[in-house]
């Protein structure tokens, strides 16, 4: 005969995945914290591109802003010092009960290492962007971003005597419209 009390306690002995909302723009920080205490954390993030001091440089950003998984047991994780974690704002629940999350989705997402997410996911312009020059000869024209050619130059297409010219230039010369 089945018992429903053992099944339960054999339930909330395996460990699951949560999700965790943070504080705005604390997720690193909320992570950094749990690992410290000892928590299975997974935090996916997205290596971007981004314009800083004119420059093009890659940054670590969630993939999931304000959110991270932390892997727990109904019985033997201590959850207390989580919602008093720096960083973290709360445990997602349904009702009174911590939201799981499917063991596969997580996995998924591990296997997908940062920048895999896409061929164009880390590229900060992309093939048909409005873009403006903002130095240089062509200071203030609108272009149309066609591609990069290795980590400084791009190709954009510039409208000039009735046609598409294309130009090549340094991207920190650019700016999306």
């Amino acid at each position: 005969m089945h018992d429903p009390e053992t099944s339960v306690s054999e339930a909330d002995a395996r460990p699951r995945w949560y999700v965790i909302q943070c504080k705005g723009g604390e997720s690193f920080r909320a992570t950094e914290h749990l690992d410290n205490q000892g928590y299975d954390v997974f935090h996916p993030v997205l290596e971007v591109q981004k314009k800083r001091r004119q420059k093009l440089t890659w940054i670590a950003e969630p993939l999931f802003p304000y959110y991270l998984f932390i892997r727990l047991d109904r019985l033997a994780s201590n959850w207390r010092p989580i919602r008093s974690t720096r960083g973290v704002l709360k445990l997602l629940t349904f009702g009174d009960e911590p939201l799981a999350v499917d063991d596969a989705l997580v996995d998924m997402l591990r296997e997908h290492p940062a920048g895999t997410w896409g061929e164009d996911a880390n590229v900060y312009f992309r093939a048909g962007d409005a873009v403006e020059i903002t130095e240089g000869p062509f200071r203030d024209l609108q272009a149309v971003f066609q591609s990069q050619k290795g980590e400084e130059r791009a190709i954009v297409l510039l409208n000039m005597l009735h046609k598409q010219q294309r130009l090549e230039m340094p991207i920190s010369q650019l700016r999306r419209r």
